[in-house]
């Protein structure tokens, strides 16, 4: 079996590509579906209902697509520059610790500066964290060619061992009882609720802008260009003027920065402190976001967005026919690799020898 490049792709194939993934992924699921002796066909209307079917569902997988989009977003910037920023989640938590650090109620009282002075520096405080955490990396592979796989993978667990010292150290909340968790945001400066009574807050804004911002960049700028151009092939486009270094600079800030914001973003509006378990792997997830989207901004969205649903509804449709919540990792990871194979066929041809 071989590979063939096809000399034209016709639009038809793009659209019935992904048609052709969801049906693969409905299919094997289901399949896992009977294997757990369940009606497929009550399992999947359950598992929509209890993502979509009233507010407070819609409002809780909205809450948790918000930090999926940031991390997919920063996947998404990175891979697209072939800077394989495996670190979001360590990226996360830095951008927590440091909106804590910057808005935390240290001592009871906190910085006592105006509200609309605090909440910009600690937005600004996260990201450079965030940024920060990358940065190294990105500057070894681009100067002495070290895999940034490796060394942004290692950095995750450096900054859990960090945060873990940390909230049971000089950050520790006086009044935790023990728990380790950091001390408390100000009242302040959190995210107002979009919708009352519920869990969904005006960090979604934040999510849409800057996947728009970002679409913007990329598609409309001359560093957008630059960063695409260095991910199609960096010795072509650095024979071309591209500065390489500087490209890859901007995209550590850029992936960096959005990592750190999704873990500000965490802090301002769910959670209210840092603690080791406020991600459950949101920066992995933003990988399988990015490559799900094809690594458009815009697509990310709509891809943290269904993640998001499967995990959400996944909760409510386990307690109601018994198939484990285990299925939603399931039907995420099957249209992820359902979804890359399905873009390859439209790119080749498969001949048989």
């Amino acid at each position: 079996m071989r590979l063939e490049k096809r000399n034209h792709t016709s639009p038809a194939a793009y659209v019935l590509a992904p048609v052709g993934a969801v049906a693969f992924t409905l299919l094997i699921s289901a399949l896992l579906v009977l294997w757990a002796g369940a009606p497929v066909g009550k399992t999947y209307t359950l598992l929509l209902q209890g993502a979509f079917g009233s507010v407070f569902a819609l409002t809780e997988t909205l809450t948790r697509a918000t930090p999926l989009i940031l991390t997919g977003l920063a996947a998404a910037v990175a891979f697209r520059a072939r800077l394989f920023n495996i670190g979001a989640e360590g990226q996360l938590y830095a951008g927590a610790l440091a909106a804590v650090a910057v808005g935390g109620m240290h001592g009871g009282t906190g910085l006592e500066w105006s509200p609309y002075v605090l909440f910009p520096l600690m937005m600004l405080a996260a990201a450079l964290a965030g940024a920060a955490l990358l940065l190294g990396p990105a500057l070894m592979k681009a100067r002495l060619g070290v895999d940034e796989v490796v060394t942004t993978l290692l950095l995750n667990f450096v900054m859990l061992l960090l945060v873990s010292a940390l909230l049971d150290g000089p950050m520790k909340d006086p009044l935790s009882m023990g728990w380790p968790q950091s001390v408390a945001l100000q009242s302040d400066l959190e995210l107002s609720k979009l919708v009352p009574q519920t869990r969904l807050h005006t960090g979604l804004l934040w999510a849409v802008s800057l996947a728009v911002m970002l679409w913007a960049l990329l598609a409309r700028t001359v560093p957008g260009f630059d960063i695409r151009a260095a991910g199609a092939n960096a010795r072509a486009a650095a024979f071309a003027g591209v500065p390489i270094t500087r490209t890859v600079v901007l995209v550590a800030l850029l992936s960096g920065g959005l990592a750190g914001l999704a873990g500000a973003i965490e802090v301002a509006g769910r959670t209210g402190y840092v603690t080791l378990d406020m991600s459950p792997g949101y920066g992995y997830s933003g990988i399988v976001i990015a490559m799900l989207a094809g690594l458009h901004p815009l697509g990310v969205i709509a891809a943290g967005t269904f993640v998001a649903g499967v995990l959400v509804g996944a909760d409510s449709m386990s307690r109601a026919v018994g198939v484990p919540t285990y299925i939603a990792d399931v039907i995420v990871a099957t249209s992820l690799i359902a979804v890359l194979v399905a873009g390859l066929l439209t790119q080749y041809r498969v001949r048989w020898k």
